[in-house]
């Protein structure tokens, strides 16, 4: 709300990014009038990518595929790979759904129609819900591998994961009640809601259960 710039950075505080990453942002921008937002290429500190750079929307279709692992079985498929858009290159420029809010360039003129982040979500789900908002206002949404971001991943979940199981859940369900409920039928309402609710349930046990398979194999 207090920036002024004709281009507004999303970036965490655990990203880095390289010495000339934002003229060369700025400049595609720039190159590209239609773009509402644009992300780089991420990676972890190991030097792997990661899939959360380019994603699909989660509709409840995408959303089962992905609970039920078949986008981890097909990934190079259209249908069941739209989760993280696996069968698209990661080294390929190209126009997607959602960016990680960890490194989103955005374009002002695009946030004033759309409207700022929802402060309904709480540490994840609201950069997809950001994103969807500028697509359907017609701006593109562009993933531009040719840039690179360091993304430390996860260091402020660790400090408190069971509040980010409890987030990431409660960020599903936000987004679908305020995306998709109005327009599915009843038994994919349902559908959705037990399948977020039994796989946070798991994620909070199995965290639960985490000390005590550390301490079992180090006695072991």
């Amino acid at each position: 709300k207090e920036s002024t710039g004709d281009f507004i950075l999303l970036l965490n505080p655990d990203t880095v990014v390289e010495e000339d990453t934002l003229v060369k942002v700025i400049r595609f921008m720039e190159e590209h009038p239609d773009a509402g937002g644009v992300g780089v290429k991420m990676i972890d500190g190991k030097g792997r990518f990661l899939p959360e750079s380019k994603r699909g929307f989660p509709t409840p279709w995408v959303a089962f595929y992905k609970i039920f692992g078949l986008s981890r079985l097909f990934p190079h498929s259209r249908r069941f790979g739209k989760y993280h858009l696996t069968f698209l290159d990661e080294n390929e420029t190209a126009p997607v759904d959602v960016l990680s809010g960890a490194f989103m360039m955005l374009r002002r003129e695009a946030l004033l129609k759309t409207g700022l982040l929802d402060e309904a979500f709480f540490m994840y789900g609201e950069d997809i819900d950001l994103a969807y908002r500028i697509k359907a206002r017609g701006w593109r949404i562009v993933y531009n591998p040719a840039l690179t971001a360091l993304h430390t991943k996860g260091a402020a979940s660790r400090q408190a994961s069971q509040r980010a199981i409890l987030a990431f859940y409660d960020a599903m369900k936000i987004f679908h009640d305020k995306h998709y409920r109005a327009e599915s039928v009843f038994l994919t309402n349902w559908a959705i809601d037990v399948g977020v609710g039994l796989l946070r349930n798991y994620a909070l046990l199995r965290d639960r259960l985490r000390p005590a398979e550390r301490k079992h194999v180090a006695s072991a």
